[in-house]
C-alpha cells in the first residue's frame, strides 16, 4: 500500500499541502522533510512518519514547543465551539470527548488548567483506541511527571498522532 496522494508524484507545493497537517498547525515538518529529500521520495507512511519524526527530534526546543502549543485542549474551548482540525475533531470524536458529561467537561477543564500551569504546553494524547475515561486517568496520571518526562512524552505522543494520520491516508487508497 501507499500513501495517498503519492508523494513521488508531488512537488514540494503539493508534498507540504498534503502532508503539512500531519502535525497540528505545524508544516514547517512537511516543508523540512521534503527539502531533506534529495531525491528519495517515501512510499509507505511508515517511512514518512520515522521522517518527520527526525525532523522533530532534531528541531530546537522553541519550535517543538511552539509544535506542542499548537495543539488544542481535549475536549477544551475549541472542541466546544467546533474550532478544531477536521483530524483533531475526527480523534476526539473518535474517544467520545463530544459526548462528555457537564460533569466530565468541567475535570477536562480543571485538568486542562493544571497541566498546562505545570508544563507550559496543552496535554497531549494519541486518543485512538481511548475512552474518555482512559484519557482522563492519564491525564490524572501523567501531571504527577517532571517538565523533561512529560515533554519527551508529549513529543512521542505528537509523533504517534502523526504516523496514525498517514497511517489512515494510507488506507484510504
Amino acid at each position: 500500500m501507499s500513501l495517498n496522494p503519492n508523494p513521488a508524484r508531488l512537488d514540494e507545493d503539493g508534498f507540504v499541502d498534503a502532508y503539512g497537517s500531519v502535525y497540528e498547525h505545524s508544516p514547517w515538518i512537511a516543508k523540512a522533510v521534503w527539502q531533506n529529500l534529495d531525491g528519495k521520495v517515501p512510499d509507505s507512511a511508515r517511512k514518512l512518519s520515522l521522517l518527520m519524526a527526525g525532523v522533530l527530534e532534531k528541531a530546537d526546543m522553541d519550535a517543538k514547543l511552539a509544535l506542542l502549543r499548537a495543539h488544542p485542549d481535549l475536549a477544551g474551548k475549541a472542541a466546544i465551539a467546533g474550532d478544531l482540525t477536521r483530524s483533531s475533531r475526527n480523534e476526539q470524536a473518535g474517544a467520545g470527548l463530544d459526548t462528555c458529561t457537564a460533569d466530565e467537561f468541567s475535570r477536562f477543564e480543571r485538568l486542562n488548567a493544571a497541566y498546562k500551569e505545570t508544563f507550559g504546553f496543552p496535554f497531549i494524547v494519541a486518543v485512538k483506541g481511548l475512552t474518555r475515561h482512559d484519557i482522563l486517568d492519564q491525564f490524572e496520571a501523567r501531571l504527577q511527571n517532571s517538565r523533561d518526562k512529560e515533554l519527551q512524552t508529549a513529543l512521542n505522543e505528537v509523533n504517534k498522532i502523526a504516523r496514525l494520520r498517514l497511517t489512515a491516508m494510507e488506507d484510504e487508497t
